[in-house]
């Protein structure tokens, strides 16, 4: 199938899968490349007995600047934050391990991508944020996600500040499976990929993803809606969120009603 947002490779005789997301530099989680990247992995699951793992990755130095803040405005994010919050639990569900490999900056909606991911390897520049508090928003696949995977007050840290982490940082934390102190990440994943993953019974690695993931599956699947309406009906009716949209697009500082 032929994609504009993202591309798709297979290795080792099709047991892994690489999903590539475009264009660079920003690689932006906008509304037509999520519709993409999930029709990729209903095809995989669907077609394919043999995939064992696919590794989601950026194009270019970074894997992604995160969702369009254009799809954020008013009229027009009521359509785009459950498509998002859908593909976040399609990743969550997948039945075949989706590995994040990131390098450079993984910001916001794609850190929440990568967040879902059963794993996540990166180098040593990779850098972690979730800035939309600095626009006057919140991260709700975050917001259930990251004290899950790291630790409640961590991710309060990260939602209330929107300052950036290091791979270290968020490896110490757990959320991080391995980093590359020197050059590209792909030495490393592909290691981890041919000694750890390829050996495995390709339809016991499938029902015991599911098995792993069942309890944070479960969790996001009990609040993303809650928090899909607080950010809906509450936050958006709120002039500073409206202002700080508008004020990344019209590339000016915010000027909160509430400072």
């Amino acid at each position: 199938m032929a994609y504009e947002y993202i591309k798709v490779n297979e290795r080792y005789d099709n047991q892994v899968v690489d999903i590539i997301l475009g264009p660079a530099p920003a690689n932006i989680i906008s509304a037509k490349l999520m519709s993409e990247l999930s029709s990729e992995i209903k095809r995989i699951t669907a077609e394919s007995t043999s995939v064992k793992a696919i590794v989601l990755s950026g194009e270019g130095k970074h894997f992604s600047f995160g969702a369009s803040v254009e799809e954020h405005t008013a009229g027009v994010v009521n359509d785009m934050l459950p498509k998002f919050h859908s593909l976040i639990s399609e990743v969550l569900s997948s039945e075949v391990p989706i590995i994040a490999k990131v390098s450079g900056m993984c910001l916001g909606g794609g850190f929440e991508l990568a967040l879902a991911c059963n794993m996540v390897f990166c180098n040593k520049r990779a850098s972690f944020a979730v800035p939309e508090i600095t626009l006057g928003v919140f991260p709700p696949p975050a917001c259930v996600l990251l004290p899950i995977k790291v630790s409640g007050s961590v991710a309060s840290e990260m939602i209330l500040t929107g300052r950036n982490f290091t791979a270290e940082q968020l490896k110490n934390w757990g959320m991080v499976n391995g980093v590359a102190e020197e050059g590209d990440v792909s030495e490393m994943l592909d290691t981890f990929i041919v000694e750890h993953i390829l050996p495995k019974s390709a339809s016991s690695i499938r029902i015991a993803c599911k098995a792993a993931s069942m309890v944070t599956y479960n969790e996001y699947q009990a609040s993303i809606k809650q928090l899909e309406d607080l950010y809906l009906k509450e936050l958006m009716s709120t002039k500073d969120a409206v202002e700080g949209i508008n004020s990344f697009l019209e590339k000016r500082s915010p000027k909160w009603s509430n400072s």
